[in-house]
């Protein structure tokens, strides 16, 4: 199988500079492309003078990691792509994993490995851990992280099972399967659009895994801060939209009817606990939901699964 690890940068030298030694020394059985998202940093200069074996492809415009990701592969001829962040450190043999369960199953479409904090390196990271899963009302979380509750690493998911989502961050993907659901929706911009591609994989009947047996560690935040009042924007707008895109009828109706009165609550919780311009950013998102409807609803796959969910009402269990 070919292979090209792809690393979507835009401004990131300094991560470039600090982690793409180390895909490139454990990366012996891939190709390693960096696609530029039309940096005003000298991000592309540096990776030819310094990574000469690294293939560059430029972006003519930033658009976002959805958008910038779907142009850039339209040049990377590979069977798996793996979608890889930037702030990034992966280990010896890490691969390896990977291609067991790609040539042991063609209907897996996408995987995982395990994904651990960088800088707390004993713990699960926020962005895909031991593998994501969505509840009833469509919250995503995962093994090792319910919202912002973080377990440390114990060995507890070393496991290979199937998962429902796979993390942006390590994506591991059959090129044929990225295209036959036309790649990520561009709309998104960046957050929650590789929950969307791997829940439209399901609904085509196409599997999802994770790996215990492979590890990265990432270190979150890199492009967008977390406490970024634009990241809890796009968060929400685009949970709503994979939402309205990917639920069967007719739990569709009251999932969205059940999620504007939560998401109500949640912009006074944001708004007190981080500040106006978080509430303001539900309100927003909001607004660019309703838009899009028409639009989003032409978007709807023929199937949509009716076991999407692994736990019920997670939001209740969790705060109250």
């Amino acid at each position: 199988m070919k292979t090209a690890i792809v690393i979507l940068n835009w401004n990131g030298k300094n991560w470039l500079e600090k982690f793409l030694p180390s895909v490139t020394q454990h990366s012996e059985q891939a190709e390693v492309y960096v696609i530029d998202n039309a940096s005003t940093d000298d991000s592309v200069t540096f990776l030819q003078q310094h990574f000469p074996e690294v293939k560059i492809v430029k972006n003519i415009e930033n658009r976002g990691f959805a958008g910038g990701y779907n142009e850039g592969l339209k040049n990377i001829k590979a069977d798996i792509y793996c979608l890889l962040n930037s702030d990034v450190e992966v280990t010896e043999n890490w691969l390896k994993p990977i291609f067991k369960i790609f040539e042991k199953d063609q209907d897996v479409a996408a995987i995982q490995p395990k994904i651990l904090d960088y800088n707390r390196r004993n713990f699960f990271e926020f962005a895909g851990a031991g593998g994501g899963f969505i509840d009833n009302l469509g919250y995503p979380y995962c093994r090792g992280r319910v919202f912002e509750n973080i377990e440390e690493d114990h060995g507890q998911y070393n496991d290979e099972t199937e998962i429902f989502w796979a993390s942006g961050c390590s994506l591991f993907i059959r090129a044929d399967d990225f295209w036959a659901q036309k790649g990520f929706d561009g709309r998104f911009f960046a957050h929650q659009e590789e929950i969307d591609l791997c829940w439209r994989l399901k609904n085509s009947g196409k599997k999802i895994f994770y790996t215990g047996k492979s590890t990265v560690y990432h270190v979150g935040g890199g492009t967008l801060n977390k406490q970024s009042s634009g990241k809890t924007f796009l968060n929400m707008r685009n949970n709503l939209t994979m939402l309205l895109k990917n639920l069967p009828f007719p739990r569709l109706i009251w999932i969205l009817l059940l999620r504007l009165i939560l998401d109500a609550g949640a912009a006074f919780y944001f708004g007190f606990k981080m500040g106006f311009p978080h509430f303001w950013a539900v309100l927003r998102a909001h607004f660019s939901f309703y838009a899009h409807i028409a639009r989003t609803l032409k978007l709807r796959g023929k199937h949509q699964i009716p076991n999407y969910y692994n736990s019920k009402w997670l939001i209740f269990k969790h705060f109250l």
